[in-house]
């Protein structure tokens, strides 16, 4: 479904992203590992136009890299960002309702299932989104996603700075997005969330890919975790 090959990024005159190949199956869960700084974000921002990149990316047989965001999100790929850019002075409703992607014909995504699998979103949705939770915050930001009824979503780093019930929640949902079908790219600091749901895992270090295997893989190579994971 996505294939990412020799990608490079740049921010001025520092060579982020050094040559990124991945790849993500239709269905599939992938995580994106790596210490703070090794390029992770860059890499999404990149597959999703926000970054300029230098490499192909191709989705669902589309060379995608160059496009503007807003043509690739039309091609079915979702981006979940990591500062939860919601729309502070429009009610929840209302930011779920920015995210349909074509309101003649709805995805798989209703607003009733955002709502529903979600009681404070529902208890807030007529509240500004601005004096939600953090977790509430980032809850919106996934559930706005879903809206457009992407068939790949990428989540940077969902769970940063939410108290442990939450972070529960998100994995939860992480789960069940996969669970209908939605592949997903999930850039996420905590390896047991992403170990616990991931069919695959790329471990970064230094703008590369240095380690691509199962999470039973993963757990089973202390050198690599070492060196490129444990602080």
């Amino acid at each position: 479904m996505l294939q990412v090959q020799d990608l490079h990024a740049y921010y001025g005159k520092s060579h982020i992203l050094q040559g990124v190949d991945l790849h993500i199956d239709a269905g599939e869960v992938v995580s994106l590992l790596g210490r703070n700084g090794v390029g992770r974000s860059t890499t999404v921002k990149a597959i999703m136009g926000e970054v300029p990149p230098h490499g192909t990316i191709t989705f669902k047989g589309t060379n995608i890299a160059g496009l503007p965001s807003f043509r690739i999100a039309h091609l079915g790929l979702g981006y979940v960002p990591e500062h939860r850019d919601i729309f502070p002075g429009l009610t929840v409703r209302q930011n779920l309702m920015l995210g349909i992607k074509d309101p003649h014909h709805p995805g798989k995504w209703k607003l009733d299932d955002m709502l529903g699998m979600f009681p404070n979103l529902a208890a807030r949705a007529d509240t500004a989104a601005g004096v939600l939770s953090g977790g509430e915050k980032q809850m919106l930001t996934i559930c706005r996603t879903l809206m457009g009824d992407p068939e790949l979503v990428m989540i940077d780093e969902p769970t940063e700075g939410l108290a442990p019930i939450i972070v529960q929640q998100v994995g939860d949902l992480i789960a069940e997005i996969a669970r209908r079908g939605v592949a997903i790219l999930l850039v996420e600091q905590k390896l047991s969330i992403a170990l616990r749901i991931s069919h695959r895992v790329y471990v970064m270090g230094h703008g590369r890919i240095v380690f691509e295997g199962t999470p039973a893989e993963l757990k089973a190579n202390d050198a690599v975790r070492r060196e490129w994971l444990e602080v």
